[in-house]
């Protein structure tokens, strides 16, 4: 209730004297009873730098400083910037571009991760969460939006091709065809029976260690729950729907009957990162979303879900053979990126999942002392030299850093990516990251957001262009 009131009473203040630029400057509540300045036209540097108009009326998304545009970064990066469409509709043709252009490269080829301004191929590594991302993007708007002209022809097709490669890629061994060019290593036994869909590489577009990947077949029965929908109120498909429906059931069985493990040093089942079907499990976490840690924030469990609980436990921890500590940052790290090294996603995943508020604040804290001089957040970097990293300007962190703080100190809810329950029961709550600043400065706070992405549009007429 407190967050509607704080969402509500901000349209009033959006027509209010918030245009100077000392209104636009947020205060990042931090630990130790510190703060720190930071530019609201900050939170959106991704959507005015890294999205692009393109002649065929689509939206081309790279992602900050590497110019392809993934599946996976492009919808990330699209979502926080949805609630902000009731304010300047303006923003719907540019979101709706993104969907179309998503829906047309899953056309391309449904088995490639990243794409080029041409629709040409730039990788083609198999990703279960891949075909996952656009589906939660296009339901989100369609939810935020009831925008019916994103019913196109390409996203129908584009949504079958999803539940047909998903139903072959359950069925792997005597279905696909797919077949990576490179030599990597992967253990290539696993039991084709799960129900779960098989996977080559992670969300980090490393080689999985056994097929099955937990977090990405958790976002892909969220993803098919949305897709049912879809399917339904946009075009009336119900035989499409029926599919991805029992598409869904069958994974989340089997993530329910082999994705759960006993972790003996705990003392307590949790969920693995990967399982082979065969009784084998990589007890892990990485910091690429989806993983375990931020189940909630995809929709698959409540946070205070018991075994989701058990399993943050353990994957923020030192027992996590990728959680790293040193002088000036704790968190996920990634076999994509230098031993030891520690990733802002992964800290801003811990924050969004969080039940406390010290919690969100040692997260924000992190970023604030670690990030580049323009307030802009790494790939990765050393816990024990920040200054030392990997990739300048990570598209899809800065845009999560951006609903982190859209959340936690303007009171902006999250927005669901599912529209069912899934595994979360009675007396569970969806995800609410806590808040760091009382109502009232949460008022202003979104105020000044909103009103400072009024001026980023009134001063850019129009996107670039993609060269």
């Amino acid at each position: 209730m407190r967050r509607a009131v704080a969402f509500l009473m901000t349209v009033a203040l959006c027509a209010s004297a918030l245009s100077t630029a000392s209104a636009r400057e947020l205060a990042l509540p931090m630990t130790g009873q510190r703060s720190r300045p930071i530019e609201s036209e900050t939170l959106f540097h991704t959507l005015f730098s890294d999205f692009f108009d393109e002649a065929d009326g689509t939206t081309y998304v790279q992602t900050g400083d590497i110019p392809a545009m993934w599946l996976r970064d492009s919808s990330a990066q699209t979502i926080p910037y949805i609630r902000f469409q009731p304010y300047y509709p303006v923003l719907r043709a540019r979101f709706a571009g993104v969907i179309e252009r998503d829906a047309r490269n899953i056309l391309t080829d449904p088995y490639a991760n990243e794409f080029m301004a041409n629709y040409h191929i730039w990788e083609r590594k198999w990703e279960v969460d891949s075909l996952a991302w656009p589906i939660v993007l296009a339901y989100v708007y369609e939810q935020q939006t009831h925008d019916v002209t994103i019913y196109s022809s390409s996203l129908h097709r584009a949504l079958r091709s999803v539940v047909n490669t998903y139903r072959c890629e359950q069925l792997h061994a005597t279905c696909s065809r797919y077949v990576y060019l490179y030599r990597v290593y992967t253990q290539n036994a696993y039991n084709p029976d799960t129900g779960m869909i098989w996977s080559a590489f992670r969300p980090s577009d490393d080689a999985v260690q056994y097929r099955y990947n937990i977090p990405q077949n958790a976002l892909a029965v969220v993803a098919l729950r949305d897709l049912a929908i879809l399917a339904v109120d946009g075009y009336g498909d119900t035989n499409l729907a029926n599919e991805a429906n029992s598409i869904a059931a069958a994974v989340q069985l089997g993530i329910e009957r082999y994705g759960v493990v006993w972790n003996p040093s705990q003392g307590a089942h949790v969920y693995a990162y990967e399982v082979d079907g065969n009784g084998h499990a990589n007890l892990m976490d990485d910091a690429n979303i989806p993983n375990l840690t931020t189940l909630p924030y995809i929709g698959w469990c409540s946070s205070n879900d018991r075994l989701y609980l058990n399993t943050r436990t353990f994957t923020l921890s030192r027992s996590d053979p990728w959680y790293f500590s040193g002088t000036y940052a704790t968190g996920l790290g990634s076999p994509h990126t230098p031993y030891g090294f520690v990733w802002p996603l992964g800290i801003i995943g811990r924050a969004l999942t969080a039940t406390s508020s010290s919690e969100v604040a040692e997260s924000i804290t992190t970023l604030a002392e670690t990030d580049s001089k323009d307030g802009l957040i790494h790939e990765s970097f050393n816990p024990n030299g920040y200054w030392r990293y990997t990739r300048a300007e990570f598209g899809w962190a800065n845009a999560l850093t951006a609903e982190l703080i859209f959340r936690s100190i303007a009171g902006f809810d999250a927005v669901p990516f599912v529209g069912g329950d899934l595994t979360i029961v009675p007396f569970e709550h969806p995800i609410a990251t806590p808040t760091l600043a009382t109502p009232m400065v949460q008022i202003e706070n979104a105020g000044a957001i909103v009103d400072s992405l009024g001026q980023l549009l009134a001063t850019s007429s129009e996107m670039p262009t993609q060269p």
